[in-house]
């Protein structure tokens, strides 16, 4: 046993010896590594969040703009367009689906206006994502809602572009014989008393939220007061007039011009916050 002890009194100073070279290296090596870790974590962190800002900020313009679009294509000609009903009259069934059999798919997908409409819904998300962030500073909780509201909405308003997207490409493949039964179908699905008109009623929801996050902006630091409410205007504008495309064209107008600076807000707040 005292040789023993000894042995392990002889070996001590080299145990110290090793246990102070591994701080030496864990502070030479380790430490900066995981300095330099940090640092690229920090690095990507921050392009993830411009990426993120700058594409919430387009969204906020490029949506409505889309939409604009959309609705200009609706109209044949600038006599069409002139027209305004405040009331909708749908076109008849029978004329729909006769032109579309006739027709018969000789144009790209992408020339049906609803498929503008359908493939811009992203943006819908991210730009409510946007309005979020700068809404919540001033007025968290009907921030919430509002952004709450317009992303369920948005599901529902898939809803209604998929369906004509689809009813639109699909009565282009139909024989001419069954002619009256695609009418029939056609009238069917897009009646205001069946599903259609429910999915229709709540992707109302997503305009209802837009106004409600452009409130949540009414005092909100350096967005100017005419530009939430030229927002809200826009959205009434759409609730109110819904299908009637003349006067949501003057809503998508009145969203363009309202969420252009607090899109440039957007951008800006980002250059603040990491300045």
């Amino acid at each position: 046993m005292l040789g023993f002890s000894r042995l392990e009194d002889r070996q001590l100073p080299r145990h110290f010896a090793i246990s102070v070279s591994q701080l030496e290296l864990w502070r030479c090596a380790y430490l900066p590594c995981l300095f330099d870790l940090w640092s690229l974590a920090s690095v990507k962190s921050l392009s993830v969040d411009r990426f993120a800002r700058q594409s919430q900020s387009i969204a906020l313009v490029g949506l409505p703009v889309l939409w604009l679009i959309m609705s200009l294509l609706h109209f044949h000609s600038l006599e069409d367009l002139l027209i305004v009903r405040l009331r909708y009259v749908p076109h008849p069934a029978a004329d729909t689906v006769n032109r579309l059999i006739a027709a018969h798919n000789r144009w790209p997908m992408i020339h049906d206006p609803h498929w503008i409409g359908y493939l811009s819904l992203p943006l819908l998300v991210l730009g409510a994502f946007g309005l979020y962030a700068l809404g919540r500073r001033a007025r968290p909780a009907i921030a919430a809602l509002g952004v709450s509201l317009t992303v369920t909405g948005c599901l529902y308003i898939g809803g209604v572009f998929g369906l004509f997207t689809s009813l639109m490409r699909g009565l282009g493949d139909v024989d001419p014989h069954f002619t009256e039964g695609a009418i029939a179908t056609y009238a069917a699905a897009t009646a205001d008393h069946g599903a259609y008109g429910l999915t229709r009623t709540l992707a109302q929801l997503a305009l209802l939220g837009l106004a409600v996050q452009a409130m949540a902006l009414w005092r909100a630091a350096h967005i100017p007061r005419w530009a939430a409410a030229t927002v809200i205007l826009g959205c009434a504008l759409f609730l109110a007039f819904w299908d009637i495309d003349n006067l949501m064209i003057v809503g998508e107008i009145c969203l363009i011009a309202g969420l252009l600076p607090i899109s440039r807000e957007l951008r800006r707040d980002y250059r603040a916050t990491w300045v």
